[in-house]
């Protein structure tokens, strides 16, 4: 049986991404060099950044063709969020909405990686 415990994305520059991902989920970086840099997403599943010019094989995708999501507890915690987000200049792709699995925005990281934040219909 397969554990999924990693996500790993492909960043121009490792330690930059690690800087805005400890500062958006404050969470220690705990490992960090110029070609890859690792934080906690959460007890289980880490975050790698990986220097997208040292892909080993090279990969074709471009930054924005997926997504990372997280949870919150609630729509006021939601809009909390997303005012946190755009009080960093992170950009903000959509804007907060209503969809049929709960209410969501979306934002980018620094390479254009989606960020979406939801609070889960019925939860």
């Amino acid at each position: 049986m397969l554990n999924f415990d990693f996500v790993l994305l492909h960043v121009a520059d490792p330690l930059t991404s690690a800087g805005f991902y400890s500062g958006l989920l404050g969470k220690p970086v705990v490992e960090s060099n110029p070609g890859f840099a690792m934080l906690p997403l959460s007890e289980q599943v880490m975050l790698g950044l990986w220097l997208a010019d040292e892909v080993a094989p090279g990969a074709p995708g471009k930054p924005g063709a997926s997504e990372i999501s997280f949870n919150v507890a609630d729509v006021p915690a939601l809009e909390k969020c997303h005012s946190d987000c755009m009080e960093k200049g992170m950009p903000i792709l959509v804007d907060p909405v209503e969809m049929p699995f709960g209410h969501t925005f979306v934002a980018a990281d620094p390479d254009g990686h989606r960020i979406r934040v939801v609070a889960r219909a019925g939860v």
